[in-house]
């Protein structure tokens, strides 16, 4: 007996047709492979990577999604994508605390949603960037004015408070009685020599020159990360003449989504100056300048401490120079603290810091400060962009030396990514 099933000429031709197409549906679902390698041990942190997305595929944002591989299975990964020319993907690696450690993904044609987890939302003439509840930073583009009866000549826009530590505590202070020019982390010039005068952006109460808001260029949200890039003008004060503008700076900051294993999260620092005329902007050597920190009132000399990349602490660390910094302390029933880091490429690197003593005001107070033109002149031309850039690991808890330094050395070197695209 003839057990075989036959089919009507017509219907294994249907059906041969839907093999071929149903085959190359599932090979075209696959646009490439890739691997990340993580050379040095990552003491389990997550670490922001990003590609080139357009050398891959010019697929649209929305169909895409991203999955990692690993041990038989895959799991859908988050990731943000940044529009330009070309665009940029971005994603968080977890990674583990081994050598060469190699994290498989497969970028495939499927549409793919996430919700958008760290939001940027304005209220009351600040942008507060926040996960959920919980409150990362806040930058401030609303003038903010000084105590009643204090000169309003300390008034002051564009900079950040507070700084929030994973579990909630304020990192950063603003106008201290001590000096009400101090505004949580901020970054202008001490002493700048400009069509002849020699000015001060960074002691506001001189009334020489200040550093304004002028407008956001960007602003994003999403599953990945929050940021803004906004424009401060750094403008010279005068005294019968209109003020001017002497420098453009685009300071462009983003934060990641926290890492709750960890305790953490990561704000980058995107500082772009030029010079807004046919005038230089020459920067004086002088002792402090720059991306400033003056930290929580809590912490003094008996409760925090301060270690660098090469082995200062706060009785040393003045005046040194360094990859990293680390500044954290004793703050209500916790602890908490941010290592500050400075990249490669930035003037003067590693880069000179300015560090309060601990017999400051009797207590101790904390300020940290990387200060590029600490030990040198900076002449910013007209015509060139000048470029800072900084990453500060925000975190509760205590950190080491190692860990500093290998979240400083992702920074400083991303991680590679190899890309095999489906042919």
């Amino acid at each position: 007996m003839n057990s075989e099933i036959t089919f009507p000429v017509k219907a294994k031709l249907t059906l041969a047709v839907l093999l071929i197409l149903t085959g190359l549906s599932c090979h075209a679902q696959k646009i490439a492979s890739l691997e990340v390698n993580l050379a040095r041990p990552a003491s389990g942190m997550k670490i922001p990577v990003s590609i080139n997305l357009d050398e891959i595929t010019y697929l649209s944002d929305t169909l895409l999604a991203l999955y990692e591989t690993r041990d038989g299975g895959r799991a859908l990964v988050p990731f943000q994508i940044e529009p330009g020319n070309p665009r940029k993907m971005t994603w968080m690696v977890t990674s583990g605390n081994k050598e060469n450690e190699k994290i498989s993904y497969e970028l495939r044609a499927e549409k793919s949603e996430f919700p958008v987890t760290v939001k940027a939302t304005a209220r009351d003439g600040a942008l507060l960037i926040h996960s959920g509840e919980q409150k990362l930073l806040q930058y401030f583009f609303k003038t903010v004015y000084p105590p009643a009866g204090v000169d309003t000549a300390y008034r002051r826009s564009g900079f950040i408070h507070p700084l929030w530590s994973p579990h909630g505590q304020e990192l950063t202070r603003i106008q201290p009685p001590d000096h009400y020019h101090h505004y949580g982390i901020w970054n202008p010039w001490t002493m700048v020599e400009f069509e002849g005068d020699t000015l001060d952006f960074w002691n506001i109460n001189s009334k020489q020159a200040t550093v304004r808001f002028a407008n956001f260029v960007s602003v994003s949200s999403g599953p990945v990360f929050s940021g803004f890039e906004a424009l401060h003008e750094h403008v010279v004060l005068k005294r019968k003449e209109k003020d001017k503008v002497a420098m453009n700076e685009l300071q462009g900051v983003t934060v990641y989504e926290p890492d709750k294993n960890n305790d953490c999260f990561i704000v980058d620092f995107n500082i772009n100056m030029n010079c807004a005329g046919e005038s230089p902007f020459r920067i004086l050597e002088y002792r402090y300048a720059g991306l400033g920190w003056r930290t929580t009132q809590k912490w003094d000399k008996m409760n925090s401490m301060v270690l660098t990349s090469e082995g200062k602490d706060r009785k040393s660390a003045d005046g040194s120079k360094a990859k990293w910094c680390i500044v954290q302390g004793q703050i209500d029933d916790d602890y908490a603290g941010v290592v500050m880091m400075s990249f490669p490429t930035n003037y003067n690197f590693p880069e000179p810091l300015r560090i309060w003593p601990e017999n400051q005001y009797n207590r101790g107070d904390m300020f940290a400060n990387f200060c590029p033109t600490k030990d040198m002149n900076w002449d910013l031309m007209p015509g060139r962009n000048y470029n800072l850039r900084y990453r500060f690991l925000v975190f509760n808890g205590r950190f080491d030396r190692e860990k500093a330094e290998s979240a400083w050395y992702y920074f400083a070197n991303p991680p590679r990514v190899s890309v095999r695209k489906q042919e």
